[in-house]
């Protein structure tokens, strides 16, 4: 799947494997919570740099593992570079991770007429679901929020968000299913934005926004 993160290490063949203490380079604050959900005694280490610098990285034994996204690895004939792909139950991936937008002016029919025919319309509206969720959570960079829309089995739209501490101490989820039309998946996104945010409180949010 496009969207998934996958695990790359050259002496471990998933997180699970992982041993306590285990060292793992990561820039990402989303992924980083959510390895310390499963394992606290990870040591995430800041692991910046283009894909090839971070495969170098962790093969000079820089770190024990690495985590990246999936659909930037295909794009770059590299996805033999990876050891697992993450299921979504391992590892929540960012809002809209592997989709490609193209921008447009409003009302600029000639080339929104041309863009119409590259549109895959399903992954639109995932990423119009997965956008508002992140909208209603006031998501930003800085803040651990994972978030996946996709098209069941049924023709609906199911979707499953997260929004964690950055420690991965507490990670409040939220899922559900709606049709398969632009009003009704960008409500659903909001819907169970407001209700992870519900759950998890304003003072749980605040610490996103301290330093901003």
């Amino acid at each position: 799947d496009w969207s998934s993160d996958v695990f790359i290490s050259a002496k471990y063949n998933s997180i699970d494997e992982l041993p306590d203490g285990a060292v793992v380079g990561s820039a990402s604050l989303r992924r980083q919570a959510q390895l310390l959900a499963r394992n606290p005694t990870l040591k995430v280490v800041n692991f910046r740099g283009n894909v090839q610098s971070r495969l170098r990285k962790l093969q000079e034994g820089d770190c024990d593992a690495t985590l990246l996204a999936y659909a930037g690895l295909r794009r770059l004939d590299l996805a033999d570079k990876a050891t697992s792909i993450l299921s979504e139950d391992e590892m929540l991936p960012a809002v809209a991770q592997g989709a490609i937008g193209i921008a447009c002016r409003e009302g600029d029919e000639g080339p929104m007429d041309l863009l119409a025919a590259l549109n895959h319309e399903s992954t639109r509206l995932s990423v119009v679901c997965e956008r508002e969720f992140l909208k209603a959570l006031d998501g930003s960079c800085r803040t651990p929020i994972a978030g996946i829309a996709k098209e069941n089995a049924d023709g609906k739209m199911h979707f499953r968000g997260l929004v964690s501490s950055l420690d991965g101490s507490r990670v409040v989820r939220g899922e559900g299913v709606a049709d398969m039309n632009e009003a009704a998946v960008a409500e659903l996104g909001r819907t169970v934005g407001a209700q992870v945010r519900a759950e998890a409180g304003e003072d749980f949010l605040d610490w996103s926004n301290a330093d901003a």
